[in-house]
């Protein structure tokens, strides 16, 4: 580092997030820069005037070795993403096979980003996946140019502290509260450069109980300069980047928005993909209780009576209805009908089955009169 320049008395605090989108849109077109003094990115667009490019790269040649070139993302790595994702996550035969035919085609990059953002469940796990991968990819970069920083995303400081630390940033006296915080930077940055951070492995033991996660949106801070030379502020890339969703691992669009525009030639409108998934689940849900209540007014359930309540008693109505019919019946009907149908055996009384049964007893046990037999000492 030059002399002229201060020396950092903290590691320099970046943002996660900016650095991951500037190493997805860093080609052959497009320059990005780190600075080593206090960490800001320039973005060497080609669309300025030709006097400041020309004063820009007066800069970068006379202070190079304050200025990080970010490394192009070359068609290998670009695909090896691509594939590690489909042979890691993707679960499916069928979408499996579709995306390593993507992978293998013409524009493989935007037309694999097009199926993924059709289907949610894969959407959500390659954003996990992609920002896993890309994190490796930033702190082994940064380990090779032997930064000491600390990613802003990863603090469990309050917004007030991370400020202050921002502005005493080449301060050796400052207050006992950002003296404090500067023990924890120091403690935080050495974490990144273990082999855990680019070996990440999950931890033995029995593991925690499953507790609903309460998201919250990171509070990130203002960005605070104070040694950004004249020639390079009108390339400053601060893009107000919170979330891993915002990058889209696209070199041909800038945002989400825009790619959303462009799949297939219809504009789309952002949503949450949680939601999205959740509203499906409901609107399937609903489509089960209106089968089930179909069913329910086929065996004739009603409200507030139980099952076959309907089919083993009639209601009134239906019997007031019945006994209008019969009556308004006309005799030619009757004739008609008692013509077709077999008649039915009238039951018989009571009284008239019990003199039924006395007679018959009558003459199974009737009392037969024989003549009698006469005996031969009765005639002698």
């Amino acid at each position: 580092m030059s002399e002229k320049y201060q020396a950092a008395k903290i590691p320099l605090i970046l943002r996660y997030h900016r650095l991951m989108d500037a190493f997805a849109k860093s080609d052959d077109e497009r320059d990005f820069y780190l600075d080593r003094l206090e960490g800001f990115l320039l973005y060497a667009d080609l669309d300025k005037s030709t006097e400041e490019l020309e004063a820009l790269e007066k800069e970068l040649h006379d202070h190079a070795h304050r200025y990080c070139l970010i490394p192009k993302m070359t068609f290998y790595e670009v695909k090896k993403f691509m594939e590690g994702f489909v042979h890691e996550k993707v679960y499916d035969i069928d979408t499996k096979e579709k995306l390593l035919d993507l992978i293998s085609a013409k524009e493989a990059r935007e037309n694999f980003l097009e199926f993924i953002y059709d289907h949610l469940t894969e959407l959500e796990k390659w954003q996990l996946y992609y920002q896993e991968r890309s994190r490796v990819r930033i702190i082994e970069w940064l380990r090779v140019h032997q930064i000491q920083f600390v990613f802003e995303e990863d603090l469990e400081l309050t917004k007030a502290i991370v400020e202050k630390l921002k502005r005493t940033l080449f301060e050796t006296k400052v207050p006992k509260d950002v003296n404090q915080a500067r023990d924890i930077l120091q403690a935080k940055a050495k974490t990144y450069y273990s082999n855990e951070a680019l070996n990440p492995r999950p931890k033995r033991g029995r593991p925690p109980k499953q507790v609903a996660k309460i998201e919250l949106e990171p509070q990130v801070t203002i960005d605070i300069y104070t040694q950004v030379p004249s020639a390079c502020r009108h390339f400053l890339y601060i893009p107000d980047i919170v979330s891993a969703s915002s990058v889209t691992f696209s070199a041909k669009f800038e945002t989400e928005e825009h790619l959303l525009a462009s799949l297939r030639g219809s504009p789309r409108v952002r949503v949450d993909e949680k939601l999205e998934a959740l509203s499906q689940r409901l609107e399937s849900l609903r489509h089960l209780s209106n089968r089930l209540a179909g069913a329910e007014k086929m065996l004739g359930v009603e409200k507030g009576r139980k099952p076959f309540e309907s089919l083993s008693r009639p209601k009134l109505k239906e019997s007031k209805a019945i006994e209008i019919l019969e009556e308004k019946s006309s005799p030619k009907m009757e004739s008609a009908i008692g013509s077709v149908l077999p008649k039915k055996k009238s039951r018989q009384r009571k009284e008239d089955q019990s003199e039924e049964f006395v007679s018959q007893h009558r003459r199974r046990f009737s009392i037969k009169k024989v003549s009698q037999i006469k005996s031969k000492k009765n005639k002698d």
